[in-house]
């Protein structure tokens, strides 16, 4: 019993504190894996919220676009401005629509104005919109108005 008890101790000193060296080793791979994986989903999180604000932004300056055209007065002297203006409560949308040029139109392909010459006038708006965050979005939507021929500024 005696030689056991010897030999025991003798193991016990060899040891000193050797589990505890790869104990702590252990906890400190387990902490970097756990900072590792809330660094990539704060990372995932912010990504999808700056997506989240570019789509609002997108769609504010789609709302632009639409606000634009349904005012449906369209000068060729002058370009329609609408100012800057919040939209859906935080994003701020601002449009602008400007006369390009017109293209002729063949009378046979309209009953009205028969014999006087009809023209397409072709206009473009610019919608740019920006969200909370920064996000900016610009949209360009072409048109074209049929109307009486007039103007002289005829399309390239």
């Amino acid at each position: 019993m005696r030689q056991t008890s010897e030999k025991f101790n003798a193991m016990r000193q060899r040891q000193r504190g050797a589990a505890l060296v790869v104990g702590l080793v252990l906890l400190m791979v387990l902490t970097l894996l756990a900072i590792s994986g809330m660094n990539t989903a704060t990372t995932g999180l912010t990504m999808a919220g700056n997506n989240q604000f570019l789509e609002s932004a997108f769609q504010a300056a789609e709302s632009g676009v639409d606000e634009a055209l349904a005012q449906g007065t369209f000068q060729t002297a002058a370009p329609n401005i609408i100012a800057p203006h919040a939209i859906n409560g935080a994003d701020t949308v601002e449009s602008t629509t400007t006369y390009q040029c017109n293209t002729l139109v063949p009378d046979a392909a309209f009953s009205i104005g028969a014999g006087k010459g009809i023209a397409a006038f072709h206009f473009q708006t610019i919608a740019t919109a920006e969200s909370t965050r920064g996000a900016t979005a610009e949209h360009t939507q072409n048109f074209y108005i049929v109307g009486p021929k007039g103007i002289t500024d005829v399309c390239p």
